[in-house]
């Protein structure tokens, strides 16, 4: 299994039950980085991806059912217990502060950065996205 999330600048995911932030062009780089493989996400992720209904794949079990080198994007579902088994974790940074009761796991000891890259997004000027691995 492959970890996707997004965090702000402490770390944050989500927010009295809702994400912090959401971006069209940061999810088409998502389904890029699931490499034509399913992208597993729970239900409330899955109202954002309506485009590519056939990639998609939603369960609230999703991380037990992802295989191994697909990917799994976490976002109202706390990573930590999973970390142990994921090959690879995929970091999007929204580069902002924003309030948060549910953290990314950090820092990634154990782990080493492969690529680090920035794109625009359609909401925010900067998103930097940062793979890691074992």
């Amino acid at each position: 299994m492959r970890i996707a999330a997004c965090i702000d600048d402490r770390g944050g995911m989500l927010f009295n039950r809702r994400r912090q932030s959401q971006d069209r062009l940061l999810r088409q780089d998502l389904l890029s980085e699931a490499a034509g493989g399913p992208l597993w996400m729970s239900p409330y992720s899955q109202g954002q991806f309506s485009e590519f209904p056939e990639q998609i794949h939603a369960a609230e079990d999703f991380p037990r059912r992802a295989g191994a080198g697909e990917l799994c994007f976490f976002e109202d579902v706390d990573p930590a217990p999973w970390l142990e088994a994921a090959e690879e974790v995929v970091l999007y940074h929204w580069n902002r502060t924003y309030p948060f009761d549910r953290r990314f796991p950090l820092p990634l000891t154990g782990w080493n950065l492969e690529r680090r890259e920035e794109f625009a997004g359609s909401s925010h000027e900067k998103i930097t996205k940062e793979v890691y691995r074992r």
